[in-house]
């Protein structure tokens, strides 16, 4: 059977962040993205695709909140906004794909599945949210949102003063339509799916499936399903080309190879910043407990380049 790898574009593998984020500038970095993912389809690997839409969605939140003032047009919850940037991205990817298969005179088909994920209704972050979403308000108007569509803040102390809209981030436990997905990349199919962590829903009592006001971390959703579909391997590609331990600092050190105990200490060390390596090496290890061969964490545009990029198993690979 032919090796089966999911790939999670994320960092700048989408957006760079000197960018303004116009779709040239978006279809650009997916092409120059996706152009390193030949190398595995040609080497025989069926691939999945996921992808984050962290300032996607932020935007269309943005336009949900200006389009209420103005034009006094109903803003739409979450789950649907982030629905509509799976499909908007998956468009563009599936688009970017296509192309560059005909470039390299590969006949795949590239399907994108808008994917629900289920997350557990009572989820300890559901008590504490903490993801912080949309623009900045003023505390006036943070208070009066608050009162009329309760919705939680946090006051923002990196970038301009003001108070930004947090919502849950609970763990994901199940990606729907798995099944399907695994089969038609075990056909040949070049999947994408699961984008932005996928959109949130739970089972209620009835069994019917409901939305929540949440978002749902992208890398934990695609380890899940790299589990969920049997995967050998996992990747994720962001904006660093290595894991480094002690980041920033005069000892900063490279970990191209790393095992699972080692990478363990390591985060519970506090050596991965929270928000941003933590959940990514947090998604590889539970890929490689769940029975996944090989997590690599690299630059969106170096996976090709094997010299490049940590990679992560239960024991050091010899």
């Amino acid at each position: 059977m032919k090796k089966l790898a999911v790939i999670a574009l994320g960092g700048n593998a989408l957006l760079r962040g000197n960018q303004v984020g116009t779709i040239e500038e978006q279809e650009q970095n997916t092409t120059d993205t996706l152009e390193n993912l030949i190398f595995l389809i040609k080497a025989g690997y069926d691939i999945v695709i996921t992808h984050g839409n962290g300032p996607q969605v932020g935007n269309v939140l943005m336009r949900n909140d200006a389009g209420e003032q103005v034009y006094n047009i109903a803003q739409m919850p979450i789950d649907i906004c982030v629905a509509d940037t799976q499909g908007g991205i998956g468009y563009m990817i599936e688009r970017m794909f296509r192309n560059i298969l005909f470039k390299h005179g590969i006949e795949k088909n590239v399907v994108c599945l808008v994917t629900q994920v289920v997350v557990n209704e009572n989820d300890q972050a559901f008590k504490d949210p903490q993801k912080r979403v949309g623009k900045i308000y003023s505390e006036l108007q943070a208070k009066e949102l608050e009162e009329k569509k309760g919705w939680k803040f946090l006051e923002e102390v990196k970038e301009d003063s003001g108070f930004r809209r947090v919502v849950p981030s609970p763990k994901p436990i199940r990606v729907m339509n798995e099944k399907i997905i695994e089969d038609l990349a075990r056909k040949g199919n070049i999947v994408i799916a699961a984008g932005g962590g996928g959109v949130p829903v739970y089972i209620d009592k009835n069994s019917n499936v409901r939305p929540v006001e949440a978002v749902i971390d992208k890398d934990m959703a695609s380890s899940l399903l790299a589990s969920d579909i049997g995967a050998d391997e996992f990747y994720i590609l962001t904006d660093v080309p290595y894991v480094y331990i002690n980041y920033k600092k005069p000892n900063q050190e490279i970990k191209e190879f790393l095992n699972y105990k080692d990478t363990l200490r390591y985060l519970e060390e506090g050596q991965f910043t929270k928000g941003s390596m933590a959940p990514k090496i947090q998604a590889c290890l539970c890929f490689l407990e769940n029975g996944g061969g090989k997590s690599v964490i690299t630059e969106a545009f170096k996976l090709e380049d094997k010299s490049y990029g940590t990679k992560i198993t239960m024991e050091y690979e010899d």
